[in-house]
């Protein structure tokens, strides 16, 4: 047998326990998130952070011109200091947060889905005062872009139709 003969019969083999599992890609047309693209319309942000999670909520899920569904959320972040030195001057900093959601029909206001996810970053403040401010920005934005994969994530479990 060659070794180009083996190569395809061990892939064969390998893909086999798949064929009969149902697998379908969740964002493919007609899988089970393809209800969610360009249907889900977040409430409008009040706040840097809730920009940047909305702003990565339209780029996983789309736009939504005239939403199917409704998205509420609430954020809650709270800097913690890590990294101390003897002196007691914070070298670094862990961003934990959390995003509680809900997601209703816009025609009836029934609620479909709703939950919490949470995340963390970091950034450090050893360099210079703009050094740190960028840094600390940078990880506020990182920390909403976790929390809405999650919650694209939560959505798609779902499976909205």
């Amino acid at each position: 047998m060659s070794l180009y003969d083996r190569r395809t019969l061990i892939l064969s083999l390998a893909a086999l326990p798949l064929a009969g599992c149902g697998y379908a890609p969740a964002h493919a047309p007609g899988g089970r998130a393809a209800g969610l693209h360009g249907s889900v319309g977040a409430e409008a942000p009040t706040d840097r952070q809730g920009y940047d999670l909305v702003e990565r909520l339209e780029q996983r899920l789309g736009r939504a011109a005239a939403p199917r569904w409704l998205l509420a959320y609430r954020i809650e972040t709270m800097p913690v200091g890590a990294g101390i030195t003897r002196t007691g001057a914070i070298t670094r900093y862990t961003l934990t947060g959390n995003a509680t959601y809900r997601l209703t029909e816009s025609a009836t206001g029934a609620e479909v889905t709703a939950g919490r996810v949470e995340g963390f970053t970091s950034w450090s403040a050893a360099g210079s005062t703009v050094a740190t401010l960028a840094a600390e920005q940078d990880a506020h934005r990182r920390l909403m872009h976790i929390l809405a994969d999650q919650i694209v994530t939560r959505l798609t479990a779902a499976g909205m139709e």
